[in-house]
């Protein structure tokens, strides 16, 4: 084995990660739909021969973590054997995707002449594939409704495009330029990769470029270790609820033990409900991709990832049960996955209360319209993950409408984007007055936003978390939590979590997103901060007197 100094390492290291970056920047450049090319939802990652990561972009983390389950699984189906030159293979098979159907992952092997060296692999969220209901699927009762799958398809075989493969999408999407567009945006990233990697391989050789990936591993597992080895070391167990599973309204248990010990990270779901009736189970690889972000956060937050970086992670979660769902059962709506982000943090938090914040607004506020655009006569599904308030921490305040926690990477719609492709007019998008929750370092707020249609369609509302609150550490208080307000100043006025509904010209909805939870007693905030906060809005002036003790005339 070929032994590099560390400078040598890290310039390989670089390369591979800036190739990874210039995927991103094809990818975004080349795609036809605003939730990639805006919203930047997928994740793109590099492999070795072994299909050990050792490279990502930029992107959502949970895809980035879900992206290597998906990649084994893939391969194993197709068989490596089966992988030749220019291959470009699709998978949106849910338990072996880590992801719903519409989470298309595609992967290409990566050959130096007849040499398997590595794998590219990229996730992106499309907008139709033929579910039941077009947008969005909110009370699938099983996978069969919720798209066309592909197990792990070849839609280009040895450079070659596969003509039966692109139709059969074509004839099963409402969406099909748009869904062919995003098809080939990926493949383009994936090339551009492939360009790049072997570029590095004939740059630095063979041998110089192996030995630094197995550097940049065991570098990687070494220092993961050695952070948990500086952490609390115990047991911790937590519990919170999904609002339900789309098909009921009863509130869903989730329950988590986390084990810090021997260097090692255990995730453990058991207690949690069994497989719902509706679309909020989660793919067993999606449970494992979110467990990855918090180890990585805790342990080597400003250190890019690889397959050392997650080494001692173990995820536990009997199969058939909400958190590792098996075939028939129904996935789509995994807004599971992000409130169970902030259950495992609401157990680690009991071991290391000034080490990490309080909740975040719990959830991810989502919404999309679907219609017919007057302009062009097609079909249009333009969706938007709204933003929340993140928890106060032990020496200052959380930041206020920013993407939730599990997603901080991701982004919002632009309103001229949702404006423009949809019959959404946004009369009010403004910070929430005392929506954060207070504590000696208080809460960020959450927003208010109000639409009003000006075209027909469907608006749908996707969020799992309205009716507990966001949690609070040592003293703080919570907030209250998102809420939906459909109609708002009508007869027809409700308040909704997960919902479809007919809307026309003039109606209006109401969001609410929650603000973070408080950290520390209130009564400790510095007056000064509270006067600031008055003076900008986050607090009311009877908050500063009833809450904080602030009398701002004193």
């Amino acid at each position: 084995m070929t032994t590099l100094d560390g400078a040598r390492v890290e310039v390989v290291r670089s390369y591979l990660l800036s190739a990874a970056e210039e995927m991103r920047a094809t990818l975004i450049r080349t795609s036809f739909n605003p939730v990639i090319y805006e919203v930047h939802d997928f994740g793109l990652s590099v492999y070795d021969a072994h299909m050990r990561p050792v490279a990502e972009a930029t992107g959502l983390t949970v895809f980035l973590g879900a992206n290597d389950y998906s990649l084994r699984k893939g391969v194993e189906y197709v068989g490596v054997e089966n992988l030749h030159p220019g291959d470009v293979v699709l998978l949106n098979y849910p338990y072996w995707n880590a992801a719903h159907a519409y989470d298309a992952t595609l992967f290409a092997p990566v050959f130096d002449e007849d040499d398997l060296i590595g794998f590219l692999c990229i996730r992106a969220h499309w907008m139709d594939l033929g579910a039941k209901d077009p947008g969005y699927v909110l009370d699938s009762t099983d996978m069969h409704q919720e798209g066309l799958i592909f197990p792990g398809t070849k839609v280009v075989s040895r450079g070659e495009p596969v003509k039966d493969i692109h139709e059969l999408i074509r004839f099963n999407s409402r969406m099909p330029d748009a869904v062919l567009g995003d098809l080939h945006a990926q493949i383009a990233a994936l090339r551009t990769g492939e360009r790049r990697l072997l570029e590095i391989y004939a740059k630095f050789g063979r041998e110089t470029v192996l030995a630094a990936i197995e550097h940049i591993i065991s570098d990687g597992e070494a220092r993961t270790r050695a952070a948990l080895a500086q952490l609390p070391q115990g047991t911790w167990t937590a519990e919170d609820y999904v609002d339900d599973d789309g098909i009921t309204d009863d509130p869903v248990l989730m329950k988590v033990t986390v084990t810090i010990a021997d260097e090692r990270f255990i995730v453990d779901f058991a207690g949690s409900s069994p497989a719902t009736r509706g679309p909020i189970n989660m793919p067993f690889g999606a449970t494992e991709a979110i467990c990855k972000v918090i180890l990585k956060s805790l342990t080597s937050p400003n250190e890019p990832s690889n397959a050392g970086t997650v080494a001692p992670l173990e995820v536990r979660a009997e199969p058939g049960t909400l958190f590792h769902a098996v075939y028939p059962q129904p996935t789509f709506t995994l807004w599971t996955g992000i409130v169970a982000f902030e259950l495992i943090l609401k157990a680690l938090a009991q071991g290391m209360p000034d080490r990490l914040p309080a909740s975040s607004g719990g959830d991810v506020p989502g919404f999309m319209m679907v219609g017919i655009h007057p302009d062009t006569a097609q079909m249009f599904a333009v969706s938007n993950n709204d933003l929340v308030g993140w928890g106060g921490t032990a020496d200052h305040d959380g930041t206020d409408a920013a993407t939730h926690v599990s997603g901080a990477t991701g982004r919002g719609t632009p309103i001229e984007v949702m404006e423009a492709r949809t019959g959404m007019f946004m009369e009010r998008v403004e910070i929430r007055t005392d929506s954060g929750g207070p504590g000696r370092f208080r809460g960020g707020c959450g927003l208010q936003r109000d639409i009003r249609f000006v075209t027909p369609g469907e608006f749908l509302t996707v969020i799992k978390k309205t009716k507990t609150q966001p949690w609070a550490l040592d003293g703080g208080l919570q907030p209250d939590p998102n809420q939906i307000v459909v109609f708002p100043g009508t007869d027809r006025e409700h308040r909704v979590s997960t919902k479809r509904v007919n809307v026309v010209p003039g109606d209006r909805i109401t969001i609410l997103t929650a603000g973070g939870g408080g950290h520390g007693t209130p009564a400790d905030r510095d007056p000064a901060a509270v006067r600031r906060d008055v003076a900008e809005g986050y607090v009311s002036a009877e908050a500063a007197r009833d809450v904080y003790g602030v009398d701002l005339n004193g």
